[in-house]
């Protein structure tokens, strides 16, 4: 196998055509089961970032609180790239609802946690669901709509993420306040089991064509070892290097020289070895799937930095409190939502995303550039600004970089460049927590009052000072804060640049175009037989 180059491999040529075009009635049926299962994983991953101080207090872990957020990133990361080949071995619905069942598992263990310890490693099963939803939510919709019409469907599918981050932080400040952070994930679990039985009743799709035993033959077993141990030993140390433990211990070292070990043994796999490649070296040869990779991996990184860091500032330097950081923080993600939709509907009538993703990433600078501005004492409406601005370049980038990326590649690696895309995204921002964090602490160490020098150990929570907090140490955070701000704009600006260097090739492809007709004529006589037979569809 060692000198192909972008073309597909035997066995992935035998891999079957899950396209499956819908009438239009049931199409926006399976829509929204998919839709509740991103809104569900994104409720989930942003809605935490509000409740972290009381969970820190609460388990007694104010020095170790972030790991809730990156072991979930990392364990969301390290099995990315995997699900879209399981998707394409074992049907889209099997794997789509063991991915909603384990984020529910996760959720409910998440609740009963009595330590730390037990909160974190759940965390991470929940990580690994949430990144089948949001993976397996994206190849369905592209499964059951045209390249053409992808846009504007992926975007209201895609403005999911919008909605759970206004809600998810809304929902866990409530529980908070009221009752307790734990009801937060008692309301989820249960949601996550719904939303899975429902997908297993209406959810339509293609019955696989082997068995079980033929498909795991099928796995690239020796591509999953590689790239999970390769991105557990590079996230771990990156994620706590200089915070839990120091960059130049030789625990760091090791686990970093192994993880670069085993991700070029990974490249290698996939490149010479691999029947069915997880992540084939052929699509890299195109530079404008380069760029886009790229640029998915620094607005991962930005995007995370934003979501946990952004309340952090409003309820440590600003001494707001949850429910009213939630308040500020849902116009991000309320105008997110909307624009995500809107700019999928000007792709779909345009057949452009180019421009959409050029006036995206340009907004999103413009926005990070505007944060700078955040002072402790900066006014209310002044704050929302900022935030309203980066919400609409987040919505005019992150569906229109899955539809350039698919207008890309070919049908058949549809699943798996979706999967590369939500690694490189993952990646991103589990790097990015570690880098923000890494700053904040830095810049606390060197601002914070004599006295108070402790602080710096928990990046996550004040503890309750009698009397009001200290002036120095509100100036302190204030001064961390910007400083994790300051980091982003270069990042965005460089994702900008990179935009102006992307091909813009339009939607329509004759070879596509030929086998979506083939897939919609099949879809409007299939569809709804699949959908609405009582016959057994397990494996779909």
């Amino acid at each position: 196998m060692g000198g192909r180059k972008n073309s597909l491999t035997p066995d992935e040529k035998a891999l079957q055509d899950q396209s499956n075009f819908l009438p239009q009635k049931q199409l926006v049926f399976c829509l929204a089961i998919v839709a509740l299962g991103q809104l569900i994983s994104y409720m989930d991953q942003n809605g935490i970032s509000t409740a972290l101080p009381t969970i820190a207090a609460d388990l007694d872990a104010r020095d170790t609180i972030s790991w809730a957020g990156t072991t979930s990133l990392l364990a969301n990361t390290a099995f990315q790239m995997l699900y879209g080949r399981l998707s394409d071995i074992f049907g889209r619905k099997a794997i789509f609802i063991s991915a909603i069942l384990l984020l529910a598992l996760g959720d409910l263990v998440c609740s009963l946690s009595t330590n730390a310890a037990m909160f974190y490693v759940f965390r991470g099963v929940a990580g690994i669901g949430s990144g089948g939803i949001t993976n397996l939510a994206m190849i369905i919709t592209s499964d059951i709509v045209s390249l053409e019409q992808r846009g504007k469907y992926q975007g209201i599918v895609g403005s999911m993420i919008g909605l759970g981050s206004v809600t998810g932080p809304f929902l866990a400040s409530a529980f908070v306040e009221r009752a307790t952070w734990r009801a937060f994930f008692w309301m989820l679990a249960p949601s996550g089991v719904l939303v899975a039985l429902a997908a297993f009743f209406f959810l339509p799709s293609k019955p696989p064509v082997t068995s079980f035993k033929e498909g795991m033959k099928k796995v690239d077993y020796l591509g999953v070892l590689t790239s999970s141990v390769g991105t557990i030993f590079l996230l771990i140390p990156i994620s706590g290097g200089g915070a839990y433990f120091p960059w130049d211990s030789p625990m760091v070292i090791s686990m970093l020289a192994i993880g670069g070990v085993f991700m070029i043994l990974f490249v290698v796999v996939e490149w010479k070895f691999a029947k069915i490649p997880m992540m084939p070296v052929g699509v890299y040869r195109n530079p404008t799937i380069v760029i886009l990779l790229a640029q998915c991996f620094i607005l991962g990184a930005v995007y995370q930095s934003t979501v946990y860091y952004i309340p952090l500032y409003l309820q440590n330097a600003h001494q707001f409190s949850s429910i009213v950081s939630a308040a500020l923080f849902a116009s991000l993600a309320g105008i997110q939502a909307l624009v995500s939709t809107l700019s999928g509907l000007f792709i779909t009538h345009f057949k452009r995303y180019g421009i959409v993703i050029q006036f995206g990433f340009g907004t999103w600078t413009l926005g990070c550039g505007l944060a700078l501005i955040f002072k402790k004492n900066t006014n209310p409406g002044i704050v929302v600004v900022p935030l309203l601005i980066m919400g609409i370049g987040i919505g005019c980038v992150f569906q229109p970089i899955l539809v350039a990326l698919q207008a890309h590649s070919s049908k058949a690696r549809r699943a798996v460049i979706i999967s590369i895309r939500n690694f490189n995204r993952s990646a991103g921002g589990a790097c990015g927590l570690a880098v923000s964090a890494a700053v904040l602490q830095a810049r606390l160490k060197s601002t914070l009052p004599l006295d108070y020098k402790y602080l710096a150990d928990s990046t996550y929570a004040l503890p309750d000072f009698r009397g009001g907090v200290p002036n120095g140490v509100l100036d302190a955070y204030m001064a961390a804060s910007h400083l994790v701000f300051i980091v982003q704009v270069p990042l965005m600006g460089v994702c900008f640049l990179g935009s102006l260097l992307m091909k813009d090739r339009g939607l329509v492809r004759k070879e596509d175009q030929e086998a979506d007709a083939q897939a919609q004529q099949g879809g409007q006589v299939t569809g709804p037989e699949v959908a609405g037979s009582s016959e057994p569809k397990t494996g779909s």
